[in-house]
């Protein structure tokens, strides 16, 4: 019998790999007046889980700081398993840089907005983000870094 060559993307499973939230100063930083800043750090990692079968991470860190003490850090990691076979090796890397990405980003949203409420704080709700023009950058900025050969 033929082995079935059709194209195959399927989500397999979602889920909460890591969290974490830390309030190093507490409780005198709650008792502060001042509005804190935010900073957001977001990536997005692939690995090979098995034969045809993927595991895709984004990952969130969100610092927040009044002058130089941390009010609150929350660092989530939110993993997706797909299952991604006969597709041209060509078409691999946006499948697991954009496709994957955009899968999975919505429950980091809603995770992280949850520990940091959960944690006694308004929520932060992260940005909708665009995974295509990330992917584009990262593509851009890495044909940068590549050595080049110079002849003569």
């Amino acid at each position: 019998m033929a082995e079935n060559q059709e194209p195959t993307f399927q989500i397999q499973r979602v889920y909460l790999k890591e969290a974490s939230l830390e309030q190093p100063n507490s409780p005198a930083i709650l008792l502060e007046q001042e509005q804190p800043t935010v900073d957001i750090q977001l990536g997005v990692e692939a690995s090979p889980a098995a034969d045809g079968v993927f595991e895709v991470c984004v990952t969130a860190t969100v610092t927040t700081k009044i002058k130089d003490k941390t009010v609150f850090l929350v660092e989530a990691k939110q993993a997706g398993i797909f299952e991604i076979r006969n597709l041209p090796q060509e078409q691999m890397g946006p499948i697991m840089g954009i496709a994957c990405p955009q899968i999975v980003y919505p429950y980091l949203r809603s995770n992280v907005a949850d520990i940091i409420q959960r944690g006694g704080f308004p929520p932060v709700h992260l940005a909708e983000i665009n995974f295509q023009a990330m992917y584009d950058q990262q593509q851009a900025q890495a044909a940068a870094d590549a050595p080049r050969i110079v002849t003569q």
